[in-house]
Parts: structure tokens; sequence; C-alpha cells
């Protein structure tokens, strides 16, 4: 299988686009048209894992940290990256890298989380927006029924959870072609009125160029008249954070035990505990100190993530409880859930889970 076969399900699961500016998601190491043997699927890219691919006669490594993140000036092997980039290219091993993305997507890193918890009724904790645009177009009537279908299956009209949605809007059309056109009704010099449909639809950015292609392909006129808007409307589904509510109430001790059990992690570091019992849970995969607000605001009494400082803990202010699980404990599921994506799409495809333990944080 060529691995442009894979990337393209892989961005389809995950859009590059919604990876935030600072990231480096998708293809580090490699070239599309390879041809893949086996994938190996960790956390993080190392020269161990590198190895174990080439053990297990990979040449794939799907990631969620991108091994190179801030950039490369050199290649001289100096640090464990430069490293594990030269490892990989002499192998001839691609690497590719599903990070910020993947956390932004409802079925994502942090849905985990929320199974491994047993948390139900989950939405988005801070939606993003910027990502959704508006189409308009103009089909003759005897067109409408044949372009508006070809708009859905290209993915145009999803809002939550409702597809195929428009408006749409009677009219008329005028246009007169010159001597060069083929006007789909009247002459050429002839001004010509056409009833016409105007349709309105919603769609997700990064389907752009495969809703216009179908447009062109389904619309019947030479020029084809449409305009691409830009929404400030968040996205329902797209986002950091989530929310849960578990299916009964507990006492925070007992829910801190089963935090340590269920994300197998060796210490919690948490604020004061108010005395409340526990029904609403917030939670973050990796550094989620930028959502505390956010999980203030949605009503949780908890908030399970990673990577507070010493003073943030004090931002908690009584309103709710952090409870820092580790960067490596919040995310060590993230490589079951791509495995998971990948087993489901090339089930007789040679997919392996990586058996190395990459943390780089141990506790005494």
């Amino acid at each position: 299988m060529q691995l442009k076969n894979i990337t393209r399900f892989l961005e389809e699961t995950a859009p590059l686009s919604l990876q935030e500016t600072y990231d480096n998601s998708g293809l580090l190491t490699g070239n599309q048209q390879m041809e893949i043997t086996g994938i190996l699927v960790t956390l993080d890219s190392t020269e161990e894992i590198i190895e174990e691919a080439i053990s297990k006669k990979c040449n794939l490594v799907i990631a969620h940290h991108p091994v190179i993140f801030s950039g490369l000036k050199k290649l001289n092997g100096k640090d464990y990256v430069e490293r594990t980039v030269i490892k990989a290219i002499k192998n001839d091993i691609a690497v590719y890298a599903m990070h910020t993305n993947l956390d932004n997507v409802s079925h994502g890193v942090n849905s985990m989380i929320c199974k491994k918890l047993g948390l139900k009724d989950t939405q988005i904790l801070e939606t993003k927006s910027g990502l959704l645009r508006k189409l308009v177009t103009f089909v003759p009537v005897v067109h409408l029924q044949q372009v508006r279908e070809a708009l859905f299956a290209a993915g145009a009209g999803q809002i939550g959870n409702y597809d195929s949605c428009s408006f749409n809007i009677a009219g008329t059309g005028t246009f007169r072609g010159n001597e060069s056109s083929q006007p789909f009704a009247g002459g050429q010099g002839e001004f010509h009125e056409e009833p016409e449909t105007r349709i309105e639809t919603i769609y997700e950015i990064h389907r752009e160029e495969e809703i216009l292609v179908a447009l062109k392909k389904s619309h019947p006129y030479e020029e084809v008249a449409y305009d691409c808007f830009s929404l400030r409307n968040s996205h329902p589904k797209t986002g950091a954070g989530i929310t849960g509510l578990l299916p009964e109430e507990m006492e925070e001790q007992d829910f801190l035990s089963m935090i340590k059990e269920s994300m197998k992690t060796a210490c919690i570091r948490h604020t004061k505990l108010p005395g409340k019992t526990v029904s609403k849970v917030a939670v973050a995969g990796g550094s989620g100190s930028f959502l505390l607000k956010a999980a203030i605001a949605s009503g949780a009494q908890f908030f399970v993530t990673a990577d507070f400082k010493y003073h943030q803990f004090f931002d908690a202010d009584n309103r709710i409880v952090i409870a820092d699980i580790g960067h490596y404990e919040s995310e060590q599921f993230t490589k079951e859930l791509i495995y998971g994506f990948l087993i489901e799409k090339f089930p007789t495809f040679a997919i392996h889970l990586s058996e190395i333990n990459t943390n780089p944080i141990k506790y005494f």
C-alpha cells in the first residue's frame, strides 16, 4: 500500500487544519509514493522506536508527538531528535505525527480519557471557531437535486448531529455569453434569464477543495457562480478538552483512586479537596492548564489533565479540583486509539503497537 493512501485516511480522521499554529503534525520523513510494508504505532518517536520498527519490519511509524517540533537547521546527530531523524532516513522509514489535530477532534485523545474514566454525555470543553465556511451557489431549477446531492456527498451540509443541511431560495439568474462561450441555455451573444435556486450550505474548511470539485463537476454551467464565506461560528465537535458525566456520583477520594487505577498513574498531584461529591469531570490530555478557566466555567468538580506548574494550582481557587496525572499518563492510551482507527480501516494490513514505554519521567 502506498503511504499516501494511509495519510489520506489519517487526515480525514484528524485533519491537519485542526492542529495548533505552533504544532508540526503530518508527514515528517518519507514520501507519499513509498510502498508501506508495516506500521508501528507509538506515543513518541525516539531512536529506540525506530529500532523497534526495523525489528518488526515496519517502514512507517505513526506517533502522537512530532519528533521534529521547532524545526531543524542541521542534521549532525547532536541530540536525540537529529539522531532519530537520521536513523529513520537511513533505514527508509517514514515518520508521521498526529498531535494537536488529534487533540482537537471529539473522537480523539480526550475521548480515550473519557472512556477510561467511564464518562458519558461528553461535550467539547472549549470549541474552536474559524473552522467553518458557507458556500453560496446558483443552480438551474432542473439541476437543483443533482448539485445539492453532490455537495452533500462531498461533506457539505453537516451541522452537529444533522447532515444534508441547506437553505434554498428561488430567483432568476441572467447571463450573456460571448462568441467563445458554450451557454447552458440561450445562444452566443443573447441575453438570457434562467430560473435558478440559490443554495446555501455550511462546510468544514478542510473539505473545501473536494466540495468545490464536486460543485463544478455536477453543475451544468460552463462558468459556475459561487461564493465562499468565512464564519465565526464555533464548531460543536472540534476543540480542546472534553467534559462528561460520571454514571453515578462519587466521593472525591474514591474518584482519585479510580483515576489512579484507570489511568495507570503512579502519582496524582491535586489541589485541596473541598468535600463535595463528583458528578461532572473535565479532561484534557497533555498540557491542559490553558483550559482551567473553561473547566471551571463548565461546572465540573474535577479537571483531569497534566503539566500544571506550582503557581497555577492556586488558580483553582477552591472552585475545582485540579488532578495532574502526568503528561505521559494522560496520553498513553492514544496509541491504542490510533491503532483502533487503522485496524478498522485496514484490517488485513500489518499494524503493530509499540511495546516500548517512552515516558522520560521515572518515579522513585
